[in-house]
C-alpha cells in the first residue's frame, strides 16, 4: 500500500492540493485501500440495508469517491442515488460504475447546492473526518434530508479525530435536528494496513 499517498492526502494543505492528490490517487484508490481491508463501505452499507427501507427515494452519496459504498445500495434497487465528491478524478471511476442518477463536484463543510428536505437516505464513508470535511458537515447532511430520512455515517473514533466532530452531532440531538438510532461498537477500518484507525457506523433519523 502506498502508505505516502494517505500522508498525502491528509496533509495537504488546501483543497486543491487534497484534490489533486486525489485525482492521482483515483485510478488504484479502491485496489490499494482493500488491500489494507477497508471495513468502512461494508459497514456502512449494511447499516443502510437495515435502517432505510427500499423504497426511502433519492439517495445522496456524501463523498462518493469511485462509489464502492454505493454499489451495494444500487444492487439493492435503492435510489435514484446522486453522488457529490471534490475530486474529479474520482467521480470519473464513479461514472464508469453506472450507478449514479446524478454526478456533482461539490464539497462540504460549506452548504450543499442541493435540493433542501430531499433525500431519504444520505450515507458518507470516510469523508467527514480530520483533513477532510469539516463538523460542519453534519449541517449540510441534515439540511438535504427530508424528515425521516436516516443519515448513514462512518466516522473515526479514536485519538487521532478531534473532540469537534463528536460535539457537532451531539449537538444536533440536542437541538432535535435528529436522533440516534444505531452506533456500533469501534472496529478497525483498514486492520491490515493502518491498524490504529478506528470507526464507528453512526445512523441518524432526520426529524
Amino acid at each position: 500500500m502506498e502508505n505516502e499517498i494517505i500522508t498525502r492526502v491528509y496533509g495537504a494543505a488546501t483543497a486543491e492540493e487534497q484534490e489533486a492528490t486525489y485525482d492521482e490517487w483515483a485510478a488504484n484508490y479502491e485496489r490499494d485501500l482493500f488491500a489494507m481491508g477497508y471495513r468502512g463501505p461494508a459497514a456502512a452499507a449494511a447499516a443502510f440495508a437495515h435502517f432505510v427501507p427500499r423504497d426511502a427515494g433519492p439517495v445522496l452519496d456524501a463523498g462518493c469517491g469511485g462509489g464502492v459504498q454505493a454499489e451495494p445500495l444500487a444492487q439493492l434497487g435503492y435510489g435514484p442515488i446522486t453522488g457529490v465528491d471534490l475530486s474529479d478524478g474520482m467521480l470519473s471511476v464513479a461514472r464508469a460504475k453506472g450507478i449514479y442518477a446524478a454526478l456533482h463536484r461539490m464539497a462540504l463543510g460549506g452548504g450543499l447546492d442541493l435540493p433542501r428536505d430531499h433525500f431519504g437516505g444520505v450515507i458518507s464513508v470516510g469523508t467527514i473526518t480530520e483533513g477532510h470535511a469539516p463538523p460542519e458537515s453534519f449541517d449540510d447532511l441534515v439540511a438535504v434530508t427530508r424528515p425521516g430520512g436516516m443519515v448513514v455515517v462512518s466516522l473515526r473514533c479514536d485519538a487521532q479525530i478531534s473532540e469537534g466532530y463528536a460535539q457537532a452531532h451531539e449537538r444536533l440531538e440536542r437541538d432535535g435536528a435528529w436522533r440516534t438510532l444505531f452506533r456500533s461498537e469501534p472496529y478497525a477500518v483498514m486492520p491490515y494496513g493502518e491498524p490504529e484507525v478506528m470507526a464507528r457506523t453512526h445512523v441518524w433519523e432526520v426529524l
